[in-house]
């Protein structure tokens, strides 16, 4: 039986309304708000705190809030830990302190966590929705269309090799079976947008050539990471592909992201008509954002991904007269919700993945290593892939190809539901996503650094 969008979609970590349902009935509501507000304290104290530090060593301040969320998540303190992580009430602490010092009964404790759990994961999805809007507002359309040929094929490279090392290399020096094995390898093929574009702003290249590039290429990674995961899916759940399914997804995300430009195009004039009669409190900023979500809603709706309608809708206000007043007033609204996001990212990392005293480990380890390997030069080497560009630092496209961040989590979700992949596979594929969404915003920096006033297309990598 093929799989459906449907099931496809219930897999991967949205907005999971399910949960909502099923617990709504028997958690405590003024506890789940209670669990939610401590919770923030947590976030934005370890965002706050990681991202000084961070700063304050060279490094870019998103990094410390990742750190920051591995240090109040599952990996350390459990502040902040989710039900995905194999983990329940017991183990969260801010749970234990609600039923100690707020009378949360232990009956409902499970789904009051639930709950709490959902609302914060929701409040993560707006943060990086919010992140990815202004993103397309720093980001210049023209600049970004005239360099999507070289995005394209950056992105196709950075798919293709990961893809086929990984799995191959898998299959013939591990003996992994191949439907496992192909699994695997479409893990090595995400991009975190959302990982290398915040850095790419913090380190202010975003809108040089590399971040064009680098961010035009992440959005098609996206777009392409969605069908090569349908694609796996189905692979795994009938071992055949569902080509209907995939054709649904390529014409449909093509379709979404040519649309949504072109419309914007029209409306982005009747929106400068609209704030200049507004007179109210924002009257400028709730259009954007009505705009931004309707667009976020209709990609999720198409069971694209919810970024990709975002950052379409930043595109389109880029060529308006409003656009750096727009940025000014999107900047507070993305310091409050981004962080969630970032921290999330980190909380939900398990570092225990990494212990070698744990013999179930090991395997996963040797493993890890091979795909660690060629999930880095599998991006790297995508640099090289650019042409006709002089003065261009190809090592920073390459670097900024790495992080796998939530994405490549996705996959690894998605493959541990079905069954397909062992034990130390997923560890592996975890063991990957960590350390390459880790390794990028440090390896970014470096990379910019040494290639200033560099002609890197004279030293190709």
């Amino acid at each position: 039986m093929a799989i459906s969008i449907t099931w496809l979609t219930s897999l991967t970590p949205k907005f999971l309304l399910s949960p909502l349902l099923a617990t709504a009935t028997e958690a405590e509501p003024s506890m789940v708000l209670a669990g939610v507000l401590l919770s923030l304290v947590v976030i934005y104290l370890a965002s706050k705190v990681g991202g000084e530090l961070s700063n304050a060593l060279g490094f870019p301040p998103v990094l410390g809030e990742l750190v920051g969320g591995v240090l109040v998540g599952i990996s350390a303190l459990h502040l902040l830990v989710f039900p995905e992580g194999a983990v329940n009430s017991s183990d969260s602490v801010i749970m234990n302190f609600l039923q100690l010092t707020a009378g949360l009964s232990p009956d409902a404790a499970g789904a009051t966590f639930q709950l709490q759990s959902e609302v914060v994961s929701v409040l993560s999805e707006l943060g990086v929705i919010i992140l990815l809007f202004e993103v397309g507002l720093e980001s210049n359309l023209k600049e970004l269309l005239a360099a999507g040929a070289q995005a394209t094929i950056v992105a196709f490279v950075g798919v293709a090799v990961p893809f086929a090392a990984g799995t191959v290399g898998l299959m013939t020096l591990f003996g992994v079976p191949a439907i496992p094995a192909i699994f695997a390898g479409a893990a090595l093929t995400a991009t975190s947008i959302g990982i290398t574009s915040k850095v790419l702003s913090e380190l202010g290249k975003l809108t040089s050539k590399e971040g064009q590039i680098i961010v035009g290429a992440a959005v098609i990674d996206d777009v392409l990471g969605i069908i090569v995961l349908a694609v796996v899916a189905s692979l795994a759940k009938t071992g055949e592909v569902d080509v209907t399914n995939v054709i649904y997804l390529i014409i449909s995300s093509t379709v979404f992201l040519v649309g949504a430009i072109l419309l914007g195009n029209v409306f982005n004039k009747s929106f400068v008509a609209i704030s200049d009669r507004i007179k109210t409190r924002g009257g400028l900023v709730i259009p954007a954002l009505i705009f931004a979500f309707m667009l976020s809603y209709i990609g999720a709706a198409i069971h694209l991904e919810a970024i990709l309608g975002a950052f379409a809708a930043g595109l389109v206000f880029d060529e308006t007269d409003k656009r750096k007043e727009l940025q000014r007033q999107i900047e507070p609204i993305a310091d409050v919700m981004v962080p969630v996001f970032f921290v999330c990212v980190g909380a939900k990392t398990n570092l225990g993945v990494l212990n070698p005293a744990v013999p179930a480990n090991r395997e996963g380890l040797i493993v890890a290593i091979f795909l660690i390997v060629v999930a880095i030069l599998g991006k790297v080497v995508t640099g090289a892939a650019v042409w006709g560009q002089g003065n261009i630092n190809r090592l920073a496209i390459g670097v900024g190809m790495i992080p796998r961040g939530e994405v490549g989590l996705v996959f690894a979700g998605v493959g541990s539901a079905s069954g397909v992949i062992s034990p130390p596979l997923e560890a592996a594929i975890i063991m990957m996503v960590i350390l390459t969404t880790f390794l990028a915003p440090p390896l970014l920096r470096i990379v910019f650094k040494e290639g200033a006033g560099e002609v890197k297309s004279e030293t190709p990598v």
